[in-house]
């Protein structure tokens, strides 16, 4: 690993420890020419995904998308950044479980809703409003309804 302060290639590790419930290692380094100490962070990567849209037509799976998703859904709600990133954390490994190289984007998009409703309901809502297309003020409160027979 180099060190991202003076550039030197050799640095040790000082520290390990697992993040995202044993998905991804968080190491502590130090170089060993400025002794500058920094983190990396090692996580599972994804097996070649294509993402099956819609209309048909196929891409590679791209994690940016889904975190710009929980950003829009989650803007000004009280969620940090670590819990954003181990949702998707936690949706990445459902998809790896299930070891297919092709997933719709349907699939996709539902599993995103089941963690925001877990997350923050305002979330889920806002998300649900766009994936599911609302046409209309009574779509949305039938949702809304749906949630407080979940509370409770």
């Amino acid at each position: 690993m180099i060190c991202p302060f003076c550039g030197h290639v050799d640095t040790k590790v000082v520290d390990s420890r697992d993040t995202n419930d044993g998905k991804a290692i968080r190491r502590r380094r130090e170089c060993e020419k400025c002794q500058a100490r920094f983190s990396t962070y090692e996580e599972m990567e994804i097996m070649k995904l294509t993402v099956v849209k819609r209309d048909g037509t196929r891409q590679e799976y791209d994690k940016r998308k889904i975190i710009a998703g929980f950003h829009k859904a989650l803007e000004k709600r009280p969620l940090s950044e670590d819990r954003i990133l181990k949702a998707v954390g936690d949706i990445e490994y459902e998809i790896q479980s299930r070891e297919n190289n092709e997933i719709k984007s349907k699939e996709i998009g539902k599993l995103v809703l089941k963690k925001l409703r877990d997350l923050d309901q305002v979330a889920y809502l806002r998300f649900a409003s766009v994936y599911k297309s609302f046409k209309n003020m009574e779509s949305f409160k039938k949702e809304m309804e749906s949630l407080q027979i979940e509370k409770t």
